[in-house]
């Protein structure tokens, strides 16, 4: 089974690793550090270190994870800000839910002429938009 063709052949970039550093204060959230390091495990200076949240809101819908990218090139820099990423990363869920029920409701199903029964008899006369 493992030689299947068919199966897709994925493999790590060993150019493009990082260790993965986890923060918390068990409240508000989580800050995770992406450190560049080498095929060997070694940290490598000539890549940028990388910062993103992680946070859930309650909503009358139940809990919404976020997850977002923070802008900062230290530790300090990312704590500061963490809020206001927070917020663009909660603005965006609210246009992207906001563009899912627009295509939600222009997906309104018009039956075809002459096809099932309707309350004007077969084919039905009313034709919504």
């Amino acid at each position: 089974m493992a030689n299947d063709p068919n199966l897709p052949d994925i493999q790590l970039d060993a150019n493009g690793l990082y260790r993965e550093e986890v923060f918390t204060d068990r409240k508000a959230g989580t800050l995770r550090r992406l450190v560049p390091v080498t095929v060997d495990g070694a940290d490598d200076p000539s890549r940028d270190v990388l910062y993103s949240g992680q946070t859930q809101l309650l909503t009358p819908g139940g809990v919404l994870p976020l997850m977002f990218e923070i802008d900062a090139k230290s530790m300090p820099e990312a704590l500061a800000k963490f809020s206001d990423s927070v917020k663009v990363a909660l603005e965006q869920a609210i246009d992207e839910a906001r563009e899912y029920r627009r295509e939600a409701a222009s997906r309104i199903v018009v039956p075809e002429a002459g096809g099932g029964l309707g309350p004007m008899g077969p084919g039905g006369k009313i034709k919504m938009p």
